[in-house]
């Protein structure tokens, strides 16, 4: 395994890799990562936060290898159709997966996430439109949804409802 620590406005970011693709990407602050910098997958992973964190960046592409259960994985699955600055409810994916009552599954799932904003777990609130928890902390779910919303209103991808 091959591992990575980039910096972020949000913290450092370790990612790991395997032979398959992105194992993890994690807010972490690891002095002791060793140096892979010249991976080339890794390298891209960097580039893609770089571009992402710059607003040049929506959509993550980059081979995947994250290791959960199938739930799990459908989950994280379902987590990453959620269109770039937009918001989704644990109950709106729970019932996209046609398992309506997995709610707290679904929480669960999710709070396991181990691929922060490439799969796009932070755009997950609460029924009542509540920031619920993300593992790199409230500040950082806050932060990302308003770096979103701005980067989606400057390149014009939607317009504010005006009353």
């Amino acid at each position: 395994m091959k591992q990575l620590q980039f910096a972020t406005p949000l913290g450092p970011l370790v990612a790991t890799a395997n032979t398959k693709g992105i194992e993890s990407v994690l807010f972490r602050d690891l002095s002791e990562v060793p140096d892979h910098s010249n991976d080339t997958l890794l390298q891209d992973c960097k580039a893609q936060f770089d571009a992402y964190f710059t607003g040049n960046l929506q959509q993550f592409d980059l081979p995947l290898a994250a290791q959960g259960t199938e739930f799990q994985r459908a989950v994280w699955q379902e987590l990453s159709k959620i269109p770039f600055a937009e918001l989704r409810s644990y109950s709106h994916i729970a019932q996209a997966l046609n398992n309506p009552k997995a709610v707290r599954a679904v929480g669960a799932a999710n709070g396991r996430n181990p691929l922060t904003i490439i799969v796009p777990c932070h755009r997950v609130i609460g029924a009542n439109g509540t920031l619920t928890g993300y593992a790199g902390g409230l500040e950082r779910k806050d932060w990302l949804l308003k770096h979103e919303q701005t980067t989606a209103l400057s390149l014009g991808l939607f317009q504010l409802e005006s009353h």
